[in-house]
């Protein structure tokens, strides 16, 4: 266990100051990337309590994240001792009300064995409480999905919104709220929130949003449950909503002793209800709030650091601050320009490689991330890793051939050209929903084999009447899958290519509004679908050597035009698609994949609070990844672009394209509007590169990542097999 003097001796300037300050005193640390927010945050705690003499059971102190939560956890433990770390108050604001309702739930008639309900759960609920309005909600412009409804009713939870407030709102009784518009869907949303709030409270659960709210009706209620609190301190305050700085204010409410940590430009989750202005509510609320800067970025180095720099400054609504380092300025940053996309996915793997090599190996692949605005853009990179052999993984989620909606379509047409295929008519004969459990399936796939035959084969068969059906209802539940195959079928033998066919596909089966009901991320889901429409309409035509039995075109074949010619033999356009989609799938095996290093591929938003010491930001393009299309808000836009950017510690990628395919549509685009004023100063392109890096530069990287310089003779030995 460390001593206080060691600790703070530890510290720099600025931190010093926040961890010592007067505890009397509300403090918000504003703490840029890379400028050690989590030791400030762990050495305040410890200094509490080994300075100030606060018991550790008085003291609560709130986490983004249960990772976070545990990381400052352990950090504690060295600092004031296991025992003393256990006693404190610590987790996120859900972790924390949740304890607080077991205890003390009864005091607002909530039993103490509540049960809480995930989001799963809430869809089913409400789904069931939808089903009375269909009748109406048909009948206007707007199809609600309980998906929809569920992330309605959670913003207006986050905003403290009731349902009696939501159902004055939908009928415009002038409260400004999201709902305020006189509709039908704004009503039977409304009407579903108090249906849906009445169900969880008759079977005695909350959701995670009530979970917050409960907990602030509780504070409001019995204000002493928290008179001993002496101290509450909020990590990430920037990406906290209404109620949970409601209830901030409701735990410290005893003697108002906050000391919060934040930085408002890494505030990326408006989306989520998170709000910055609660940084200037909490200095409106407690107007003897100090502010204190922490500036000093030990992550990156100065060329890194300046460029971040010039991205956020670009708002001119934030609040004034700099970042700046010890560190040399290393290489400049690389701003990247590809002729397309599959151009930039063939620069990344060579340049991994050559990076790696040149390093002697000192950078692994681990060390290498691939930043994306929304991880359908994962498609092209994951294409040229897997035909680089560069193994890869993506943060926190599927591969592009391997995300649901890309295996459902993908089933669907391998049924179409193989129909044979068991595992994918398993996969989609029920897809959308059309009454077919899994035991029909499978007592339809066991029957198909007695009389050895496929699925597919039967299912056609019961529909032409060749088959008996044995029980009568399932004809008229596949005849329309049957319809679909036949369709796509008999298109895909005339040459149809494989992005028209995905196209016809999702039009026949309303592939889209199945998103919308099943999937609460539908909008990023149809993201992927809509790739995988742009990688199939660049497909190269299938090849036909002289080597080919089958005979070559007749004239009348090639006065078709060119999906004919294509369908020489057994190389269909559809076929060349599927071998192609198959072979972008990773093969190898679980013990294989063990602890081997990796590319990372993430979406911006995954990688926050992560840093690598190569990082590449793709598509950095206006109205296409910064700023994203959908987003409303190009200030948070701007945020999350130098969020990816100060992941870097010691090189910095961004690559766009002079032209990108959307659904097999070629359009030109442009740089982001928040590189255009400064990058000829900033970067510099990949044209200037020298083939290794500068001694000098590459012993600033090593020293900033703590790792010996690399060998010569392995950087030689691994050049030479480039």
């Amino acid at each position: 266990m460390q001593g206080t003097a060691e600790y703070l001796r530890s510290l720099n300037p600025a931190q010093h100051q926040a961890v010592t300050h007067d505890p009397s005193v509300p403090l918000q640390i504003l703490a840029g990337p890379g400028s050690g927010k989590t030791r400030v945050l762990t050495c305040r705690v410890a200094h509490l309590v080994d300075h100030y003499s606060i018991s550790p059971e008085d003291i609560c102190a709130v986490t983004f994240t249960n990772k976070a939560a545990n990381e400052m956890r352990e950090r504690l433990k060295k600092l004031i001792g296991p025992e003393r770390t256990m006693s404190l108050v610590m987790g996120t604001f859900h972790a924390i009300c949740a304890k607080l309702l077991r205890i003390y739930g009864t005091r607002i008639y909530l039993n103490a064995n509540f049960s809480i309900c995930d989001a799963d759960e809430s869809k089913r609920i409400i789904k069931d409480l939808l089903k009375p309005h269909l009748a109406v909600v048909r009948d206007v412009p707007l199809t609600l999905k309980p998906a929809q409804v569920l992330s309605e009713i959670s913003h207006f939870k986050a905003k403290g919104i009731t349902p009696s407030q939501a159902k004055l709102a939908a009928v415009g009784t002038g409260h400004n709220f999201a709902l305020n518009a006189i509709s039908e869907n704004s009503r039977i949303i409304a009407e579903v929130y108090e249906e849906y709030a009445k169900e969880l409270k008759s079977t005695n659960s909350l959701d995670f949003d009530d979970l917050l709210i409960f907990g602030v009706q509780l504070l409001k209620t019995d204000p002493n449950i928290v008179k001993n609190t002496r101290h509450v301190l909020v990590d990430e305050f920037q990406d906290t909503n209404a109620i949970q700085f409601e209830l901030m204010e409701l735990l410290a409410s005893a003697n108002k002793c906050i000391s919060i940590v934040g930085d408002p430009d890494q505030s990326i989750y408006g989306w989520r209800s998170a709000d910055v202005e609660n940084l200037q509510k909490m200095k409106t609320r407690l107007p003897t709030t100090v502010q204190i800067f922490l500036e000093e970025n030990y992550r990156s180095t100065a060329g890194i650091l300046r460029v971040c720099l010039a991205i956020i400054s670009e708002d001119k609504k934030r609040i004034p601050k700099t970042l700046y380092t010890s560190h040399g300025n290393g290489p400049l940053p690389i701003l990247n320009k590809c002729e397309d996309e599959r151009a930039e996915g063939i620069f990344l793997a060579k340049e991994i490689r050559r990076l790696v090599a040149y390093s002697g190996g000192s950078f692994g692949y681990g060390d290498f991330v691939v930043l994306l605005r929304y991880n359908a853009l994962s498609r092209t990179i994951e294409t040229a890793f897997q035909r680089e052999g560069i193994p890869h993984r993506f943060l926190g989620g599927k591969k592009f051939f391997e995300r649901l909606e890309v295996k459902d379509l993908l089933a669907y047409l391998q049924v179409v050209d193989n129909p044979t295929f068991t595992p994918a008519f398993v996969r989609v004969v029920n897809i959308p929903k059309r009454g077919i459990g899994n035991k029909s399936i499978e007592e339809l796939v066991a029957q198909a084999k007695k009389n050895g035959i496929s699925p597919m084969a039967m299912v056609e068969g019961i529909v032409s009447d060749d088959i008996p059906d044995t029980k009568p209802p399932l004809r008229r539940k596949v005849a329309p899958f049957v319809k679909v195959i036949l369709e796509l079928r008999k298109q895909a033998k005339k040459g149809e290519y494989a992005d028209e066919l995905i196209r016809n596909l999702l039009e026949l089966i309303e592939y889209q509004e199945h998103l919308k009901s099943t999937q609460p991320d539908w909008e990023t889901r149809w993201e992927n679908v809509r790739e995988l429409i742009t990688f199939a309409s660049q497909m190269e035509p299938p090849s036909y050597t002289e080597d080919d039995e089958s005979p070559p075109a007749t004239d009348a074949e090639l006065n078709v035009g060119p999906p004919a010619e294509l369908n020489r033999g057994n190389i269909t356009p559809l076929r060349h698609f599927l071998e192609s989609s198959m072979l972008s799938t990773d093969t190898q095996t679980a013990e294989e994949e063990a602890n081997k290093p990796k590319v990372i591929i993430s979406t911006c938003h995954a990688a926050k609070g992560l840093e690598w010491p190569v990082v590449f930001v793709l598509l950095v393009f206006e109205g296409g990844a910064f700023p994203f299309a959908r987003s409303e808000d190009h200030d948070e836009e701007r945020r999350l672009l130098y969020v990816a950017c100060t992941r870097a510690q010691g090189l910095l990628y961004l690559t766009h394209c002079q032209t990108r395919c959307t659904e097999g549509k070629l359009s030109h685009v442009l740089p982001a509007i928040a590189l255009l004023n400064f990058h000829e100063i900033a970067f510099t392109s990949r044209k200037d590169l020298l083939p290794v890096l500068p001694e000098g530069d590459t012993s600033l990287i090593f020293k900033i990542l703590q790792r010996p310089m690399p060998d010569s003779q392995e950087v030689q030995r691994l050049v030479a097999e480039l």
